[in-house]
């Protein structure tokens, strides 16, 4: 299940730096290149919650495997498109496998462990979340820069269809099909089915399909991810604003409409009591600001090491080695450290994020490659952000009941995805725009934008501490 979260987390970066010479192979214009890379945000943020209820109602195991056969058979599509329009058709597909395997990663450890196994499993599951998002970026420039047999950027697509042929043929024999399996509690002899806790009618009833809310969700989050992805490629035109104005809305007619499918004794997509479980407001908020700096910061030292520096794709790839690595590390190991060390972990890891990017913004600014100091920056921002993320969706999840486990995991892997988004396009465009600033080059340099953007990010970093403490204290 970790494999294939994996192999879906490094499709969302993977192309970043793929994307230069997929534009000169294709010929593919500004605007195609730019879906090429978002189109797979797109359907993946859409679906992700739709792909959570599906498991709950079909079986969570037999629905990731669906997604996974989907995500891999459009992969081969991918790496073997000969023109931009079917690339971003396929693209669109391959999210949209995503979106229906992904969800069902934590809805299974929702359902199949308890205890502390299920806080190892949440640690594993947080440590590939985050890292995936880094090592996509290395992963793609060793591919791009290694141009297997001639075939340029098409390895970034292909080489999940191996990995995928192999987790299928693996989850056929290991995962369960039915969506009541539970793990018994001693970790001992496979599967065993869960009683069910509230009658055989109310939990059909919970697994049915919410179909208006599954639309206007749907809708919602298409136009809130689409003004997000191609904004900046359009210069903010007024229907981006527009677009997200109408977004707001419908979010706001979402909840209203399930609040009162709720009381009426309906099944709604997102059952209210999630939203109102203890720490679940605050976790949603601790979550949207991490995977916003995370993403925000992946996003625009790219553009610096590759636009201001000239690094290739290789050396680009690599730079976030160190972050990933301490990442992974870190979001394993958290719960052995001391007790009296757990609750101060989380803000601890937003004030180590917000000096940390700061520092990888003052080490650049003198326009060379860092010097020794922005080794000491990057590990620091892997840890901070692991320490800001692992723990809180640990705490989260840990008691959610097995039911609402599609609910909670959909939730917050929405959460996760559009958090990622609104830092790209937020933190992009405003390195961009200071690129641009007084209308003369010379103004802003490459480095000066991207000090800009890190005290932008740790500001972020630091705002997601302090509103924490705040709510928690409400």
């Amino acid at each position: 299940m970790l494999a294939a979260q994996f192999m879906a987390l490094l499709d969302v970066f993977i192309v970043n730096v793929a994307a230069p010479t997929i534009g000169s192979d294709l010929h593919a214009s500004g605007a195609d290149l730019q879906l090429v890379v978002a189109g797979y945000a797109i359907t993946y943020s859409v679906l992700l919650i739709t792909g959570a209820r599906l498991g709950d109602r079909f079986g969570h195991g037999r629905v990731h495997l669906v997604g996974l056969a989907l995500f891999t058979s459009a992969s081969l599509a991918c790496g073997l498109a000969r023109g931009s329009t079917e690339l971003i058709v396929f693209r669109l597909v391959q999210g949209a496998g995503a979106a229906v395997m992904i969800p069902q990663v934590l809805s299974l450890i929702q359902r199949a462990f308890t205890g502390e196994a299920r806080v190892r499993a949440l640690g594993a599951y947080s440590a590939v979340l985050a890292v995936g998002a880094a090592a996509g970026q290395v992963l793609g420039g060793v591919l791009v820069d290694a141009d297997l047999l001639g075939t340029g950027w098409r390895p970034v697509f292909l080489v999940n269809v191996p990995v995928g042929l192999v987790l299928l043929a693996a989850g056929r024999r290991v995962l369960p099909r039915d969506g009541g399996w539970v793990r018994d509690g001693a970790g001992e002899g496979g599967w065993a089915r869960e009683e069910a806790r509230e009658g055989g009618e109310a939990r059909e009833r919970e697994r049915a399909l919410d179909g208006p809310g599954l639309v206007l969700l749907g809708a919602a989050v298409s136009l809130v991810t689409v003004p997000l992805v191609l904004g900046q490629e359009e210069e903010w035109p007024l229907w981006s604003w527009l677009s997200l104005a109408a977004g707001a809305l419908l979010f706001a007619l979402f909840g209203g409409y399930e609040s009162r499918l709720a009381r009426r004794g309906g099944a709604p997509l997102i059952a209210p009591r999630v939203l109102r479980h203890p720490g679940m407001g605050l976790a949603v908020l601790r979550i949207a600001a991490v995977m916003a700096v995370n993403g925000g910061f992946l996003f625009v030292l790219t553009l610096h090491v590759q636009g201001g520096l000239g690094y290739s794709a290789l050396r680009a790839g690599l730079t976030f080695a160190p972050t990933a690595v301490v990442f992974g590390v870190v979001g394993l190991t958290w719960r052995r450290w001391p007790v009296s060390w757990q609750r101060a972990l989380v803000p601890a890891g937003f004030t180590l994020t917000a000096v940390s990017v700061a520092g990888v913004g003052l080490a650049f600014e003198g326009g060379d490659g860092g010097g020794a100091w922005v080794y000491g920056a990057y590990p620091g921002v892997g840890a901070g952000l692991a320490l800001a993320f692992s723990p809180t969706l640990t705490r989260a999840l840990a008691a959610v009941r097995p039911e609402d486990a599609a609910d909670a995991s959909g939730l917050l892997a929405t959460v996760t995805q559009l958090g990622q988004l609104i830092g790209v396009a937020a933190f992009g465009t405003l390195f961009l725009n200071r690129l641009e600033s007084l209308g003369a080059p010379e103004a802003y340099t490459s480095s000066k934008a991207l000090l800009t953007c890190m005290f932008a990010l740790a500001a972020t970093a630091a705002l997601g501490a302090v509103s924490g403490l705040v709510l928690r204290r409400r």
